[in-house]
């Protein structure tokens, strides 16, 4: 008798008992509130301490580059891990199986991209916002305001997702069915969020984040390993079990269930997915945190691991949603497709579990929200008011009190375009945001890091042509317009461009104008800002104080 086997007959009476109690027992929402209360109070309670600092704009936007390595690894995985990771992926998985895992896959490989490619460069060389390092060498005020452009069309689409994952959430939790519910569900989120930005900011937001990346993976991490134990921790047996569920049957342990009838969809996806991070304006920001290269390259690591364990337990929790609750019940419940990873908690534990991990993945969606928002509001604040508008003759405490201004403006916009997007898949919203940060944002990072012969116009010319192709697609594909049953954003008409995802055109066309504004430019820029930037970037000098080796 092995190891595993012994475990299994241990725990087999333990595990029956317990999945008997989640079958007897309810979902409750007065305990469901309560848990939920508790979770936000606590973030609250956080966020208040940590806003004490909050003194400069350095505190405010960078929060006073005061986390050491491993406490920025576990925010940066906080910021990572959101609700398309979660509740978006267990989802996918549960219903597509294999297809499904992909996002998975994606998600880790774009995020190796971005640490090899651009991560470090970018913090050595930046301040407080992307925009920072893309104008560091060209003309200021166009590159910056395409910059910021498209650092708010990025988090105003990963907004949408989160939005989308949090009504759909708490509409489970409370058994909320009809449209008004969810919409009153999204706005509460997006009042909850204003106030931790408005009062913690980046420093808040971080530990908040640091917090729920704990709860978020050991939570998880719980799961998986009593799911493995109903199974006898045999993968097998669990996705026997997953496959006599499925209506799709053994379908699911393949490709092509959800990418088949068109692989040109998979193939845009795949590329958006792998590319986007690295574009991510709110993940970027994240390294600004930290006092040192040194310490950025920690966190780093810490991430990779942390984000890495967490998708290998998305495959248990997908295909254990799948077996133990069904595609059938997943798919007609509030919520339907991203409350997959929670029914999962009741069908285990009861309304209890339930509770936990509903509150938990409710904590990664507000963290993940007011992560965005201040880039957003950074972006706006530091980029379009101080050195566009101003010309940079603007003090600190006049540029943060704007920032407080537009989080407020961004937080009721991402309100009213998380009402407009419920019921669509957060994994796949997700992968929409990649998109666009891939096509906008990607071509002039990687152009201005390793190009020395970029221009003004090359790194304009790719922003809003990356940008405004992104869009337009987006616009006018199945996710817009499609038949009443679907989950089209308009039940109506026939979408124009048949791919869900725009990457594979927009995202090399981005490329693309970036090369050609360049080669076609008649203004040379500065070889000295050039140079200096390639120092800066390799050794940090001038971002930060010397360290020790």
């Amino acid at each position: 008798m092995n190891v595993a086997s012994e475990i299994a007959a241990w725990w087999e009476p333990v595990g029956n008992a317990l999945v008997a109690a989640g079958e007897t027992a309810e979902n409750n929402p007065i305990l469901n509130i309560s848990i939920f209360g508790a979770f936000v109070a606590v973030t609250l309670f956080i966020v208040i301490r940590a806003s004490r600092n909050n003194k400069t704009a350095a505190d405010y936007y960078a929060a006073g580059r005061s986390f050491t390595g491993p406490q920025n690894g576990f925010a940066i995985a906080g910021d990572y891990l959101s609700a398309a990771s979660f509740l978006g992926i267990c989802g996918a998985i549960a219903i597509n199986g294999y297809d499904g895992f992909l996002y998975s896959i994606g998600f880790l490989v774009a995020w190796l991209v971005a640490l090899l490619l651009v991560a470090e460069l970018m913090r050595n060389t930046g301040k407080f916002t992307m925009a920072d390092v893309l104008s560091f060498r060209l003309r200021q005020r166009p590159v910056r305001m395409a910059a910021a452009i498209t650092t708010l069309a990025v988090c105003f689409f990963y907004l949408l997702a989160q939005m989308a994952g949090a009504g759909g959430l708490v509409s489970l939790l409370l058994g909320i069915n009809d449209k008004l519910g969810q919409s009153l569900v999204v706005a509460v989120v997006g009042l909850l969020m204003i106030v931790y930005v408005l009062v913690g900011g980046m420093k808040g937001t971080t530990w908040v984040q640091i917090v729920k990346a704990f709860l978020l993976i050991g939570g998880a991490l719980v799961m998986t390993v009593w799911v493995l134990a109903l199974n006898g921790f045999n993968l097998n047996t669990l996705l026997e079990s997953a496959v006599a569920a499925s209506p799709k049957g053994e379908a699911i342990l393949g490709p092509g269930l959800q990418y088949g009838a068109n692989p040109w969809d998979f193939i845009s996806l795949a590329i958006a997915v792998v590319l986007g991070t690295a574009g991510l304006p709110h993940v970027l920001m994240r390294f600004y945190t930290v006092p040192t290269a040194k310490e950025a390259r920690r966190s780093v690591v810490w991430a990779i691991w942390l984000i890495g364990m967490f998708y290998l337990l998305t495959l248990v929790l997908g295909y254990g949603a799948g077996a133990m609750v069904t595609p059938e019940v997943i798919l007609s419940s509030p919520g339907g497709v991203n409350s997959a990873a929670p029914l999962l908690a009741m069908e285990l534990g009861g309304p209890i579990l339930l509770g936990f991990i509903s509150a938990v993945a409710f904590a990664t969606i507000l963290a993940v929200v007011a992560g965005l928002t201040i880039t957003a509001a950074a972006s706006f604040a530091h980029d379009i008011y101080a050195n566009v508008w101003k010309k940079g003759k603007v003090t600190a405490d006049g540029e943060v009190k704007v920032a407080r201004r537009t989080v407020i403006v961004i937080g009721v916009f991402a309100i009213l375009g998380g009402i407009g997007v419920q019921g669509q898949n957060v994994a796949f919203l997700v992968a929409l945001a990649f998109a666009v940060a891939a096509s906008a944002n990607l071509p002039t990072i990687l152009f201005s890091l390793f190009w020395r012969n970029f221009t003004t116009r090359g790194a304009v010319w790719s922003m809003y042509g990356g940008l405004i192709s992104c869009v337009v697609l987006i616009l006018l594909s199945p996710v817009f317009w499609g038949p009443a049953d679907g989950t089209s954003v308009f039940k109506v008409g026939e979408a124009i461009w048949p791919l869900n995802n725009p990457g594979i055109v927009s995202i090399p066309l981005g490329f693309f104008l970036g090369w050609l504004g360049s080669v076609t430019s008649k203004k040379d820029e500065s070889p000295e800002l050039a140079a200096e930037m390639d120092v800066r970037s390799l050794t940090g000098f001038g971002a930060e104080k010397a360290t020790d080796h």
